[in-house]
Order: C-alpha cells, then structure tokens, then sequence
C-alpha cells in the first residue's frame, strides 16, 4: 500500500489525464492497424509511463522539496522520457489510430500555407535547439526558479516547457530521412548534441561546486528527506552533468547510425545509376558496331 500510495498524484490534473488517455487509446488503435516492432512499443509505453509518473504522481511533491529529486524529474521529462518515445517513431502510428475522417482533415490542414508557414517557423531546427537549452537553463536562474516553485501556474508551465521542447529536439535529432523532408542534416544531427550538451555540463559544474547555497527555496518549502542544502545541491548538479551528457551522447549515436546508414544507401544508389549508365553505353555501342556491320 506504501508504493502505491506513491502513484497518488500529487496535484491532480484533469487535462493531463485526459491528454494521456487521448494518446494512449491512439497509440493502441494504431498499433491494431500496422505492425509496430515489440522495441518500438516498449519504447514508447515506457516513455509515456515516465512522463505519468513525473507529472501526476507522488514523485512531483519530491521535485517540489529536494533539488536533487528536481534536477532527475527535468532529466526525465527533458532527456529520458522524449528519447524513449521519439526513438519509437510514434507519429505514424498516432496518425494511424484517428479515425478515417480525421486523418484526412489532418493531412488538409498540414497543406494549407498559414500551417506550413507556421511550422516552418517553429520547428526551424536552431529555434528548436535554442529553446531546448534554455529551458533547463532558465529554470536554474534562482530568482526565476524562486517564483516558480512558489506560483503553481509558473511551475506547471515550467515542466510542461521542459517536456515538450525536449519532444520536438529529439524528434528534430533521431529523424531518419534525408534532409529534406528532415529539418536537419544528417551530419547537423550528429554535431548538435554535443552544442547543446556544453552549456549543460558547464551549468552542472557550476552548481556542483558552489559553496553556498544558491536555491534556498527548498528550504523553505521543506526538505523531504532533510538533506544537508549544499550536498543536495551537489547531486543536483551532478545529474544535469553526467546523467544528461550520456543521454545526449547516446541520442548522437543514434543520430550516427543514421548518418551511416543514409551514406550507404546513397554510395548503393550511385553505384547502381552508374552501373546501369555503363550498360546503357555498352548496349548503344553494340547496337552501333551491329549497324555499321
């Protein structure tokens, strides 16, 4: 009963019940309608799981009471729980469990100009990694992050900034088409990680080794487990250095793998354009030899 009690949320959220039931009953039909590999679903189950747990659980009063409990909810919601589901590849088989009528206003509306001019703006790939860093960065402003442990409005709009930006950078970094229809380059996928994992780690480090106090917000909220302030500060920023350096280094593998793959099949597709011009000219010169004969 103890554990489960853990699962009673925190602060409970119709909307956020409501938003997590609307994609799961689409994952599951979609799953019904194409094959998904058992990889593929259980990344996407358990990434989705991760972010229940984060946003309407217990574990958000402990976010709310130890900086090192805060630093692992935004590593889950930011890094870990995004890269699960954007390396499920779920769009497809989102789109694949709304009904007929819906998929085809969804396709309508995708071509329409205001829609594509829109997106052109918002998933442009340097907005997208910019927000991406900032939304861990600008929540580590202590007089920023001050106010938005106390305003619930702020703090509810803080986690959701740091999960979705965190959606989108990984769904712009494990793509694995070409570029275009991708918003990046392959090579540009590769590279970006570790652009945005510097200014990360250079944060981590500096809230590691500080000597003083920088968040006193949790003391005065009320620790949980009644962990010294300075120690609670050092795991804090331990886990934004390491934890959130190997999980970025581990999206840039994928994204590597990626790369290869692409450049292989390219070096395949030439090869064979090229062998077929061969034959081309090999037939028009045999036709020719057999003309002048």
């Amino acid at each position: 009963m103890a554990v489960l009690s853990l699962l009673v949320p925190w602060e409970p959220s119709a909307l956020l019940v409501v938003i997590f039931i609307i994609v799961s009953v689409l994952y599951w039909r979609g799953t019904s309608r194409q094959r998904v590999h058992a990889a593929r679903r259980l990344a996407f189950w358990a990434g989705l799981a991760l972010f229940y747990l984060c946003l309407h659980t217990r574990a958000d009063y402990y976010a709310e009471h130890e900086f090192f409990a805060h630093r692992i909810q935004h590593l889950i919601l930011h890094h870990l729980a995004p890269l699960l589901i954007m390396a499920s590849y779920p769009g497809s088989v989102l789109r694949a469990g709304l009904p007929l009528m819906w998929r085809m206003r969804l396709r309508h509306g995708q071509r329409a100009k205001p829609v594509r001019l829109l997106s052109r703006v918002l998933l442009n790939p340097s907005l997208i990694s910019l927000l991406f860093v900032l939304s861990v960065l600008l929540w580590l402003v202590p007089s920023i992050q001050f106010v938005s442990m106390l305003n619930w409005r702020l703090y509810t709009f803080m986690n959701w900034s740091v999960a979705i930006t965190g959606l989108t950078y990984w769904w712009m970094l494990l793509d694995h088409r070409r570029a275009p229809p991708a918003r990046l380059s392959p090579g540009w996928r590769v590279l970006s990680p570790a652009l945005t994992m510097t200014p990360q780690i250079i944060a981590g480090a500096i809230i590691t080794f500080t000597q003083h106090d920088i968040y006193p917000i949790f003391d005065l909220c009320g620790r949980a487990f009644g962990l010294p302030a300075l120690f609670d500060q050092s795991i804090g920023g331990l886990i934004m250095w390491l934890p959130a350096a190997l999980l970025e280094a581990i999206g840039g593998l994928i994204a590597l793998k990626h790369w290869m793959r692409l450049s292989d099949s390219r070096s395949r597709s030439l090869s064979a354009t090229h062998r077929q011009k061969e034959n081309r000219e090999r037939a028009e010169s045999t036709m020719g030899e057999a003309q002048r004969s």
